[in-house]
């Protein structure tokens, strides 16, 4: 699956799935730019890029402010010329129990994770349309899909959902897909902090897998390329499930079941 002539625009490239996107679509023969608030890092992931024989961009961004979103979109087709793919990563956890977050964690959650994507599509909407071709990309998550706390979080990703089928409904007619990704846990450095207290964390959510492990960036970053490249040409409004089982059904409590019927 190559993407050949493609100028990627990912958002959150410096670290974790962003950056592990951005070296994939970079194989794949992909012009990719990494935007994030974290300058280092993207530059960092633009580096890991261009060693490996690509070619890319690091460039700063706020995806909650308007003016960053414009800047940074507006500074990447100066540079290169055009997006033809956007990929919307870049996100944030804060808070858990509707009772404890207060209305700034709440705002700021739903401001990086809802807002942005939907300020980012704004901003490169009418190139793509104008070129009658172009994918936008979503990476929401399993908390979008059922209910797991994290309020303000899971309520943003749920939203993303819709956000996508909206897009691919009115835009398909422009020749732009619109495509979702619900990643299961991931093992990413925004877990640093948790497993230097927990260090067996993630042995323990792997449990609740039916694959026995969680994820690697790469594996978000495999299904990425699919849903960006002419493979999948003819979907659109799809929200495809990334999780090792998780969400198909309720393992842990079928294995639960299945011993207290044997016992009986």
């Amino acid at each position: 699956m190559r993407l050949p002539q493609t100028i990627a625009f990912v958002t959150g490239g410096a670290s974790g799935i962003g950056r592990a996107i951005c070296q994939r679509f970079a194989a794949e023969g992909a012009v990719i730019v990494a935007a994030d608030r974290d300058v280092a890092g993207a530059n960092e992931t633009v580096r890991l890029v261009t060693d490996a024989g690509g070619r890319g961009l690091a460039l700063r961004l706020e995806v909650s402010s308007a003016a960053s979103v414009q800047q940074a979109v507006s500074e990447a087709q100066h540079q290169i010329g055009r997006i033809d793919v956007l990929v919307n990563n870049a996100g944030v956890s804060r808070g858990n129990d509707i009772l404890t977050i207060d209305e700034a964690t709440w705002e700021q959650t739903v401001a990086i994770n809802l807002k942005g994507p939907y300020l980012c599509a704004k901003a490169v909407l009418p190139g793509m349309i104008g070129r009658k071709r172009g994918v936008i990309l979503t990476i929401g998550s399993v908390n979008g899909l059922t209910g797991m706390g994290e309020e303000p979080y899971s309520a943003a990703k749920a939203g993303l959902v819709n956000f996508t089928r909206n897009l691919a409904l009115r835009y398909g007619k422009d020749g732009i897909r619109a495509n979702l990704i619900a990643p299961g846990t991931v093992e990413t450095p925004i877990w640093q902090a948790r497993v230097a207290h927990e260090p067996d964390v993630f042995d323990r959510l792997a449990a609740w897998y039916p694959l026995g492990r969680v994820g690697q960036p790469e594996d978000i970053a495999s299904a990425a390329l699919f849903l960006c490249s002419e493979e999948s040409s003819w979907i659109t409004g799809a929200i495809l499930p990334v999780d090792g089982g998780l969400t198909a059904g309720l393992y842990r409590f079928g294995e639960t079941l299945q011993g207290e019927s044997t016992e009986e």
